[in-house]
């Protein structure tokens, strides 16, 4: 079958034999809590697959990327959604390293994770309702030999599985008056790190989207990176944005292709049904395409390519609720009770709506850039 071809290829082009893995593990043993998925990740090194070569990554494009997220969630939902927010915080890192901002010890971090084959959770603001996406829980005191943590992060994909925990907050900076955002990267092992229970679906359960507790959290200076302001994107949290935007929509995108593929393997309704049901995934993953070569020219401000990629993944969410929707009427009422694969995936597969920014919170921000106002993140 030609349906998630490239897809898989492209998979198997950077880690040979994980798709077949993956494959091999049935779908509702791999959603489950504790589920063999993430260990089989980190075998074959997928923790590196933004980290560039020079820093023993496998520096996949944003392209290759994509696709290679796509693949996974169509094998392993939970997989897909748990590691995007683990190539979220690596990419950041990585523009930090390539535009030469930060600590200095990035690089460092970065050898470490490749090498070792390292899980980054991302502890970074979330949306919360009433609250900007920019926004820190956490509460920092300034000590002389560097920071203590308190606050927590639910849901915190990895949770069980993370080796590093991305923690973002605001505060000043040697002393000066004004409040930046700052990222810590810190070692899970720290004294004062705990999970508590928080994830009581069990849609995507397997992803380990608990609780991460810090409490008295100590976190040495170095550790510490500095943003500006603690209200606007700069150019690295855009940069970061953009390669989330990117791989959360392309995962989901996967979860659908899952349900697509299913009916068009058992052959339901006639060819024009079949066409108009891919016409929805390959025209997203197209866009989606569009979005990872112009992130790799560079040759657009950060605000008009974060709004074109808030554009797409708005737009493929939509065709998610239609291509889902069309492929379980395609597979069958008689399918659809006999397989509890079909309506986990169709669950699984909404779930793009309730990642910030939502729709809803940003519709005045691209109201406004469109109107050529600055695109403004809340």
């Amino acid at each position: 079958m030609n349906f998630l071809a490239q897809d898989r290829e492209t998979l198997r082009a950077l880690f040979p034999s994980l798709d077949e893995a993956l494959a091999n593990i049935p779908l509702m043993t791999m959603e489950q809590p504790g589920n063999p998925a993430i260990s089989v990740f980190r075998e074959f090194g997928g923790p590196s697959l933004l980290i560039p070569g020079v820093y023993g990554g496998k520096g996949a494009t944003p392209v290759q990327a994509l696709r290679i997220q796509r693949a996974i969630a169509s094998r392993a939902p939970s997989l897909a959604i748990a590691t995007t927010m683990h190539h979220f915080s690596v990419a950041t890192l990585v523009e930090m390293v390539q535009r030469k901002v930060g600590s200095g010890f990035e690089w460092m971090l970065l050898e470490g994770i490749a090498k070792q084959k390292l899980y980054v959770a991302s502890g970074f603001a979330e949306g919360r309702s009433g609250v900007g996406i920019l926004a820190s829980s956490m509460k920092v005191e300034r000590t002389a030999d560097g920071l203590i943590i308190n606050g927590s992060k639910k849901p915190c994909s990895l949770s069980y599985s993370m080796d590093l925990l991305t923690a973002s907050m605001v505060i000043s900076r040697n002393g000066n008056s004004e409040n930046e955002l700052a990222i810590a990267t810190i070692p899970a092992d720290t004294p004062g790190i705990q999970r508590r229970q928080y994830w009581g679906s069990s849609v995507l359960a397997g992803a380990e989207s608990d609780e991460i507790v810090l409490e008295n959290v100590a976190v040495p200076e170095t550790l510490v990176s500095y943003f500006g302001s603690p209200t606007q994107l700069d150019v690295i949290q855009a940069r970061g944005f953009l390669w989330f935007e990117l791989l959360i929509t392309a995962s989901y995108l996967g979860i659908a292709s899952a349900l697509v593929e299913r009916s068009l393997a058992a052959g339901r309704g006639n060819p024009a049904e079949r066409v108009l049901l891919t016409i929805e995934t390959e025209g997203a993953i197209a866009a989606l395409e569009g979005i990872g070569h112009a992130m790799e020219k560079e040759d657009e401000s950060q605000d008009g390519l974060l709004a074109r990629a808030l554009f797409v993944r708005f737009a493929t969410q939509r065709a998610i609720e239609r291509s889902t929707a069309h492929a379980v009427e395609l597979l069958g009422g008689m399918a659809f009770i006999n397989s509890p694969e079909i309506a986990y995936l169709y669950s699984a597969a909404r779930g793009l709506a309730f990642h910030p920014p939502s729709r809803l919170a940003i519709s005045t921000g691209l109201d406004q850039y469109l109107s050529g106002e600055r695109l403004v993140i809340t």
